[in-house]
């Protein structure tokens, strides 16, 4: 046996260093992306005085469509320079957001500031996501998943409540930022110093993968693979569609539902804490959805996550207490974090490890273009019929969406396709 074949081994346990260290860089990159849950929305509406719902939202419209872009881009990096150099520019653009939020003067810094934290978020958390499957191997690639994501959004909870406590004491700026500010130099100190590239493992993959569906091997173009995995390939394309709207509620909870909280009393912890509730439940739902995944396929966790979040959504515009709103902010939580590890994990079941990282950054593309769509339409609906009626609004089509995979996508795993036959 080579050194090089000696090297290059697929599993979590035989990668659990690196491994473990990607879970503590992605849990940073959340933790930069949880500094903004609690604070900024009520900062726009208090030192900026936004009163409408679509201006306010500007900042999410901005870091959506700015990640969405940048996922593509960095799956088709990560392929070309490795994945590596993609992650370290990420934390290398991410590093100025805190300070621009501290120092904005105006409204247009927030959203400058955003360009630069979509742009972050795209490249470092596309890369760990790249990475981990990288290392995982086809076996269990539903925890790997499941533990990326826990990492990433258990910090983004626990920095919204965090951060919340900080503003309740010291105000909105700067004590909240600059705990991001924190996250950002360990990330990038870290990927300099200890992460390992990982495209060699992918390669390794390659010479004796044999895809789900569409047995497309080698060079497959750019072109291809984006109309694979938005409307031609049914899992793909079911899973880039579900990833929208998904997202598109993230957006709305982001941007809307703390404004909510506060017009109807609730204190800033309060609000840091529904802000930190959904995500938590969502982080550390990922821990068991994720190789539950593994064992019963990918299909039947996305249909019912997407359906429960459609009931949270609806008992979020019901509501108007802080039992109450916790408890749907519990079943949000739920029915994400049914759907997140899932819809990833399908995405690397079907693609070649060829061109996996770019389907994994057109998937990305289509997944967090839903926080631009969810501001965009929650603004607008927001502005129109209240927060409450943009909600229902979110809700059915959420089910909608549940329903669409449901009469669309096939099982991706082969353990649940065999159930399900």
């Amino acid at each position: 046996m080579s050194a090089t074949t000696a090297v290059v081994r697929l599993g979590l346990r035989a990668n659990a260093a690196q491994f473990t260290l990607l879970v503590a860089v992605n849990a940073l990159v959340g933790g930069l992306l949880g500094t903004e849950r609690t604070v900024l929305p009520l900062l726009g509406e208090q030192e900026f005085h936004l009163s409408a719902y679509t201006a306010a939202l500007t900042y999410i419209v901005a870091f959506g469509v700015t990640k969405a872009a940048t996922n593509f881009f960095a799956g088709t990096l990560s392929d070309r320079l490795g994945r590596k150099p993609v992650l370290i520019a990420g934390w290398l653009i991410g590093l100025p957001v805190p300070l621009m939020l501290i120092f904005a003067p105006s409204w247009g810094w927030v959203i400058a500031a955003n360009v630069l934290l979509g742009a972050n978020q795209g490249l470092a958390w596309s890369t760990t996501v790249i990475m981990k499957i990288d290392l995982a191997g086809p076996h269990r690639r539903g925890l790997a998943m499941g533990l990326n994501e826990a990492a990433g959004y258990l910090a983004v909870a626990t920095t919204a409540m965090v951060t919340g406590a900080l503003a309740a004491t010291y105000g909105l700026r700067p004590a909240p930022f600059l705990l991001g500010a924190a996250y950002a130099a360990l990330g990038l100190g870290l990927s300099l110093v200890f992460v390992r590239e990982t495209r060699g493992h992918a390669h390794h993959e390659a010479e004796t993968h044999r895809p789900v569906a569409d047995r497309q091997h080698g060079a497959v173009s750019t072109r291809r693979i984006f109309a694979m995995v938005s409307w031609r390939e049914p899992a793909l394309s079911s899973a880039s569609q579900a990833g929208l709207v998904n997202n598109l509620n993230d957006g709305l909870a982001w941007g809307l539902f703390p404004l909510l909280f506060a017009a109807a009393g609730l204190s800033l912890s309060h609000i840091g804490a529904l802000a930190a509730l959904y995500p938590a439940v969502w982080g550390l739902g990922q821990v068991l959805t994720g190789p539950l995944s593994d064992r019963i396929g990918r299909k039947p966790l996305i249909v019912a996550g997407m359906l429960t979040q459609a009931v949270a959504l609806g008992l979020v515009a019901a509501a108007g207490t802080f039992g109450t709103w916790a408890a749907a902010a519990v079943l949000l939580g739920a029915g994400t974090a049914m759907v997140y590890p899932s819809l990833l994990a399908a995405i690397g079941d079907v693609a070649h490890p060829a061109w996996r990282a770019r389907a994994v950054g057109v998937y990305r593309l289509w997944r967090d273009g839903g926080f631009a769509a969810g501001a965009v339409l929650g603004g607008v609906l927001a502005d129109l019929v209240g927060i409450r009626g943009a909600t229902w609004a979110v809700a059915v089509l959420t089910a909608a969406s549940g329903l669409l995979v449901a009469a669309r996508m096939y099982e991706t795993h082969p353990v649940g396709a065999l159930r399900h036959r």
